[in-house]
This record gives structure tokens, sequence and C-alpha cells, in this order.
């Protein structure tokens, strides 16, 4: 009997490990390329203003977690412009897959616990589809390996503060977090677009 009672309580504390699983939204506060503006050439570009996914943490003593996240992002660009009698159109679509890892501290509190975090982040393009359009021959074509992609993933530091506000069983947690990216995924050759490796963002977490 007291093997059993050990045995049940051994695997009660295993199933009591304080994980914490939730969701986070936000918007992201920088866009995600940049777009310029030569001679006979336009370049735009659009972010969407929102990020979503799924968060875990494993809540440890002395007010130590560490966090991951899965956070979808979507964006475009577009450019426009020829020479002479020749124009070319560009629309560019992707998805960008975000999963940071991220060692949280809790400053002391009951209802209100302001924390800061810090870690890596790994970024993945997904859905990277670009249709070309010419006026010279009148057709479209479409790639998903564009000239100006310089590569689909990217790796970087991340760092954040926001406060952990506890309502009955919920958490919320308000957070502004930057990322430095580590590469570009895009580099034009003509320099109308370029990815921004500095990235910021207003996340929202919710968390039982």
């Amino acid at each position: 009997m007291k093997l059993a009672y050990l045995f049940l309580l051994t695997t009660a504390a295993a199933f009591a490990q304080p994980f914490s699983f939730g969701v986070k939204g936000g918007v992201p506060l920088t866009d995600f390329v940049n777009a310029a503006k030569t001679q006979n050439f336009t370049a735009t570009s659009s972010t969407d203003r929102y990020i979503v996914g799924p968060t875990v943490e494993l809540r440890l003593p002395f007010g130590l977690g560490v966090e991951f996240d899965v956070l979808y992002r979507h964006f475009g660009y577009g450019t426009v412009g020829g020479i002479t009698t020749t124009s070319t159109a560009k629309d560019t679509t992707s998805s960008a897959w975000e999963f940071p890892l991220l060692a949280k501290y809790r400053f002391k509190g009951k209802l209100f616990r302001p924390f800061v975090d810090a870690g890596v982040s790994w970024d993945k393009l997904s859905g990277l589809t670009q249709s070309v359009r010419s006026t010279v021959a009148s057709v479209t074509s479409t790639t998903s390996t564009p000239l100006e992609l310089n590569n689909s993933t990217s790796r970087g530091f991340v760092m954040g503060g926001g406060v952990d506000i506890k309502v009955l069983l919920i958490h919320f947690s308000p957070e502004v977090r930057y990322t430095r990216w580590g590469s570009a995924h895009f580099v034009d050759p003509i320099g109308l677009i370029s990815s921004k490796q500095n990235q910021a963002e207003f996340l929202l977490g919710i968390t039982f």
C-alpha cells in the first residue's frame, strides 16, 4: 500500500507541473519590408496589422519562467515600372512564422507583476508567391523564389517587457517586444525592397 501511495503521489506531482497555456495576439509596430522608389520603378509594401498564435510557459520558482510562442503574420509588397515602352508589375505575398524561446523574470506582486524577458527566435517564410505581369507580352507568371529573396529563414535576438495581470484564474500579459534578426529575408539588387532586421511588436497574452 505504501508503494502504491508513493506512486500515486509521484504521478500527481508529475501532472501538476506549473505549465500555462494560452494565446498571444497583437500588432506589428514596424513593417516587415522597406519599400523605395527610383527614377523608373516604384515599390510599395503592406503588413497586415495582426500577429496571432499559441503560447506555453513553464513557471519556475523565484519569479522565473521559460516561454515558447508560435506567432503568425502576413505581409506583401509590389513593384511597378520599366524603361521606355516596357513595363513590369510584380505582386508578392507571404506569411511568416516566428518561434521565440524566452527566459522570463517576474517581479514580485499579487495582481500586477511586471516582467522582462529575453531569448532567441527563429523565423520561417511560408507560402511565398510572386506574380509578374509584363505589358509587352501581356502574360502573367508566378514564382516562389523571386530574385530579391535572400533566404527563407532567419534567427535573431529577442527582448521585451510588460506586466502580468491576474484576474481569477486568467493571466493577461500586455508586452512590447523587440527582435533583432541576424539576416535579411529580402535584398533587392536595385534597392527597391529590403527586409527590416529591427522588428517591434505589441502583444497581449491570455493564459490559464
